[in-house]
């Protein structure tokens, strides 16, 4: 697994080029590590890029232009292999372009490009989507995973934090219903004093799909209500998950462009919902920030 380390006064970095995946986020004064560290018997992963769906296809198939596919939950980019096209003391960027084995799945002929710059206390990630066709319109989703450590976890205890928006009041969400995918059902987030207690039972439900743009924030703060990690985002949909029920150490703070399937959906893969469009020769960007608080 070829691995790159970016560090500066603040931080210490490292990226993986299977998934052009964050791999590790350390603070030098503390050497504390913030990024979950993939112990496999809660979860395998550490913060992978989700392309070309978001979340789960119903049945794990879609269709397009009269033909079926098949494609796992959150898409093939986080199982593939990247190239380092440049690096320089702040900032490493990876591609992945279409083949033969991604046309099998997904009938576009695409570039993904992932970059990482460190800025001081904070790591930004961004993404390029390139449709590399002059006249074939694309369609795809991308969204992020990464998973951080609960501050001062202890297993013994229910309590793990507090969730704090840019917005204090009437945010709602939807969640996972069926197979992956969500019923469009909506619930009022569980704010206290404008802040969502985190304890042990806060994901039985599964995942807090927040859509619409309602945040453009979202801060993890420890039990005495101190930050701890901050993410900022345009992105328009947000999920918050840990794995349920298993007492896990760490919680995952998602900025998607996209989501998974509503239950029993079956029509084509372009109307799907939040899915992005690139007309012949498109480029789409986005953009998120990781701020050690």
């Amino acid at each position: 697994m070829r691995m790159k380390t970016l560090k500066n006064d603040c931080l210490t970095i490292q990226v993986s080029a299977h998934g052009a995946e964050l791999t590790s986020i350390r603070a030098n004064a503390t050497g504390k590590e913030y990024l979950w560290q993939g112990d496999p018997a809660f979860w395998k992963r550490h913060s992978p890029v989700l392309f070309p769906i978001v979340g789960s296809l119903w049945e794990g198939k879609y269709r397009y232009e009269g033909k079926e596919y098949a494609m796992s939950q959150h898409g093939f980019a986080r199982d593939s292999d990247f190239e380092l096209v440049s690096e320089d003391s702040t900032c490493l960027r990876y591609r992945l372009a279409s083949n033969a084995e991604t046309l099998k799945v997904y009938p576009f002929e695409f570039e993904l490009e992932i970059a990482y710059l460190l800025m001081k206390n904070s790591v930004v990630v961004s993404w390029k989507v390139t449709n590399l066709s002059a006249d074939k319109e694309m369609f795809f989703q991308i969204g992020a995973h990464p998973a951080f450590y609960f501050p001062d976890f202890d297993p013994e205890t229910s309590e793990r934090g507090f969730f704090a928006f840019d917005k204090a009041d009437g945010l709602d969400y939807i969640r996972i219903a069926e197979k992956g995918c969500i019923s469009k059902k909506t619930y009022p987030m569980p704010l206290e004093d404008g802040l969502m207690p985190i304890d042990i039972h806060t994901f039985d439900i599964d995942t807090y799909i927040l859509e619409n743009s309602q945040i453009r924030r979202v801060s993890l703060l420890d039990k005495a209500k101190n930050p701890y990690i901050s993410l900022f985002f345009e992105a328009p949909v947000v999920g918050l998950w840990s794995p349920p029920t298993k007492n896990a150490p760490f919680v995952c703070i998602e900025p998607w462009y996209g989501r998974c399937d509503e239950t029993c959906y079956s029509g084509n893969y372009e109307d799907r919902e939040w899915t992005n469009r690139l007309a012949g020769k498109g480029v789409f960007e986005g953009v998120y920030v990781i701020r050690i608080d």
